[in-house]
């Protein structure tokens, strides 16, 4: 055991901390979201994995930790979990009390981690190999974006395309709602000014119809035999309030809707997303 200049206690590379104004915590702390996007620009930014199941995903699947930030409680069962190539990384720990000061919020999965971004594929190569894929325009509820990316991933969808107006599928609560998938299943954005066109005019190109989402009158309904039998298909869902653009509906193939029950109008758009994607999936 040793002390560093700062009175932090150090153990190997675990890192116990005695304050909450330590800069180099300063991406649990301080940074919003759209700041950490913007840490080390070179390698992409930051975004916070929580929990053990997103932080064993993300390894898993590449990412790079810059540092850890875990519960006492669990660090021994931590350090035997972490591959051997990333045990120099700093593991900063202390009691719960002195981690929800410090973050704000309590870790009730006990574990963080700040991790490098990795660098999303092209509109083209999330493309390519795809057959169904989902498109979220302005989703901005993080839960939501979490769970549609969690469904996605397990009923079938090979993709998902996310407009800028969207909360950030790296924000740590998406992450944690999706359970990691947004690390599993390819997706990329759609820039800033390419959506409704020329996206789907774009999406046409690769060989995709596309499907809006509404409540309108003249929609069909999800088992309509016109929208099972496409090959390629993007299912387009829209934004919690007020559903999707009128601009985006115009322009789609299709315009589709669930059929309800019980003078029920529509469901939570991620519950809706579930359904749409089990009805839909490439057969």
């Amino acid at each position: 055991m040793k002390h560093d200049c700062r009175g932090m206690i150090i153990i190997e590379n675990v890192i116990e901390i005695s304050s909450i104004k330590e800069p180099d915590l300063q991406v649990y702390t301080s940074l919003t979201n759209p700041q950490l996007r913007l840490v080390c620009e070179a390698e992409g930014g930051i975004f916070i994995a929580e929990g053990g199941k997103v932080i064993g995903t993300a390894l898993e699947t590449g990412c790079i930790p810059r540092s850890f930030l875990i519960s006492k409680r669990h660090i021994a069962t931590f350090k035997e979990q972490v591959p051997e190539k990333w045990s120099n990384v700093p593991i900063y720990t202390a009691d719960d009390s002195v981690l929800q000061e410090l973050t704000g919020y309590k870790l009730t999965r006990g574990m963080l981690s700040a991790m490098v971004r990795p660098k999303l594929p092209s509109l083209e190569e999330v493309c390519a190999s795809a057959k169904r894929m989902a498109v979220l325009e302005n989703i901005v509820d993080a839960t939501n974006v979490g769970a549609i990316f969690r469904s996605a991933a397990a009923l079938e969808m090979d993709a998902v395309l996310v407009t800028s107006s969207c909360c950030d599928p790296f924000y740590r609560r998406a992450m944690r709602v999706s359970m990691g998938t947004v690390l599993q299943i390819p997706w990329t954005w759609i820039d800033r000014g390419e959506w409704p066109e020329p996206g789907i005019t774009k999406l046409r190109e690769f060989g995709f119809k596309t499907v809006a989402m509404t409540l309108s009158r003249n929609s069909i309904p999800i088992d309509d035999p016109a929208l099972l039998s496409q090959d390629k298909l993007a299912v387009v869902l829209g934004s919690e309030g007020d559903g999707l653009a009128p601009e985006t509906i115009a322009e789609c193939d299709f315009s589709a809707n669930i059929p309800m029950r019980h003078g029920v109008d529509s469901l939570n758009v991620a519950a809706a997303g579930a359904v749409i994607f089990w009805q839909l999936r490439s057969k």
